[in-house]
């Protein structure tokens, strides 16, 4: 039997941290395990050397931990088929198998399905050669946004404002390998206008449970301005009415769900799916087979329940639809149960670019005094904690209102220095004061 009182976490982010986080509050007593895990999430956990890529070393260490979840934080492993091994030895895990995980795999994959059942998305036309990819863009007005098909570590979409923007991109992915593999077909989609969000659900089978939704900041400047990053903060909750969290689960995330399972590909995990809230409705820009980063640094506090007690709940059909979110007016008026937390992310020097690593950290203790730190791209050296990658942490304050939560999460930001050091100052201003529905923030 497996292990009630052991959970064991794959992933080496912020992400993870927040997930080892999660569960040392929900379980204080449990054994915790991460794999590989960073300097911060070895204050929680045990952290087990075996990288993402060794899927072999994973499936051994979950088979030696026995424990009752296993929960998959990035979307490698998964699209590899890391839970695909984890269910044939008996374990459980809380991600898809690799058939599911194309959703986030293959993105021709996840527009081709949306367009045989349905789901409201952008128009979109896929290449696997540049000139057809130039012939197309020369009939279109430019507008448009290109689109690894793969993963790209959150960085494979280009927004283009013209064609020769357009052109470039698709240049640099197909030609230019600019991504590798993931680049060797892209997408081409309409541009859509409106508000982000990124809306989450537990998804069993045909079964989809709201956890709260989140606005990430993807561009690496104040305004969004700038190249993507793979986010640079977000907020949460979004307070979406009742009508328009209705529509999303009525029109996007259970028609998903159903098709999956009438692909033979039924979905068991946490479903992410960005959508652009257009003057239409809401619609898809991409679907992710996981929690987001940063997003998870924010949802995750809010949460009332263990995620391990949510899933075996998912399981048993006793978890009510509405139980991890709260309605829009609660949000906004500070409801006790769920609050807000806003996170910000500090950035290395030359991010999202080529970062500058090796540099000295001061302030994170005086920073958790404020809010949390989850440390993504940190390492130790000589016990000092210095830059190891371009986000290096996500700092999050929280509060009884989103206003409170944003004075938490900035005061902590202020007391961390390293040289370098950028973030934006407006991550979740757009959200105040009014509540999200369809066609406005």
């Amino acid at each position: 039997m497996p292990s009630r009182e052991t959970l064991f976490v794959i992933g080496s982010g912020g992400r993870e941290h927040a997930l080892v986080w999660h569960l040392r509050q929900h379980y204080p007593k449990a054994a915790l395990y991460c794999a590989p895990g960073n300097p911060g999430i070895a204050r929680l956990a045990t952290c087990l050397p075996v990288s993402l890529g060794d899927l072999d070393g994973l499936v051994a260490a979950a088979a030696a931990l026995n424990p009752r979840l296993i929960i998959v934080g990035p979307e490698a492993p998964l699209v590899a088929g890391v839970a695909d091994r984890f269910l044939a030895r008996g374990l459980l895990v809380l991600g898809p198998t690799a058939a599911a995980a194309a959703l986030e795999g293959s993105k021709v994959f996840a527009k081709d399905l949306m367009g045989r059942y349905g789901v409201p998305t952008a128009q979109h036309t896929a290449f696997d050669n540049l000139s057809d990819a130039l012939a197309y863009l020369d009939t279109v007005e430019g507008r448009v946004v290109v689109k690894a098909d793969g993963l790209a570590a959150g960085k494979g979409v280009v927004v283009c404002d013209d064609v020769d923007q357009a052109r470039h991109a698709a240049r640099a992915m197909l030609v230019e390998g600019l991504f590798g593999d993931a680049g060797r077909r892209i997408v081409v989609e309409e541009r859509l206008d409106g508000p982000e969000v990124s809306v989450f659900a537990l998804v069993e089978g045909e079964a989809v449970v709201l956890l709260p939704a989140a606005h990430d900041h993807k561009r690496v400047g104040d305004g969004d301005r700038g190249p993507n990053t793979g986010g640079m903060g977000a907020a949460a909750p979004v307070p979406l009415d009742q009508t328009l969290r209705r529509r999303v689960v009525r029109e996007i995330l259970e028609p998903v769900a159903r098709a999956m399972c009438a692909e033979g590909r039924p979905y068991h995990g946490v479903l992410f799916a960005g959508l652009m809230l257009t003057p239409e409705g809401p619609k898809v820009l991409e679907f992710n087979c996981r929690l987001g980063d940063p997003e998870a640094q924010v949802v995750l506090p809010l949460l009332p329940l263990g995620l391990p007690d949510a899933c075996e709940a998912m399981r048993a059909r006793t978890l009510a639809s509405d139980s991890l979110v709260a309605d829009a007016a609660d949000a906004t008026d500070g409801g006790p149960a769920i609050g807000s937390a806003v996170g910000v992310v500090l950035a290395s020097r030359g991010y999202p670019g080529t970062p500058e690593v090796g540099v000295d950290i001061k302030g994170l203790d005086a920073a958790e005094v404020e809010g949390l730190v989850f440390h993504s791209g940190t390492t130790l050296r000589d016990g000092r904690y210095v830059t190891a990658g371009g986000r290096v942490v996500t700092v999050v304050g929280r509060g009884v209102t989103l206003a409170a939560a944003r004075d938490a999460a900035y005061r902590a930001a202020g007391h961390v220095h390293f040289e370098g050091v950028h973030y934006r100052r407006d991550i979740g201003a757009r959200l105040m004061p009014a509540s999200v529905s369809v066609g406005r923030v």
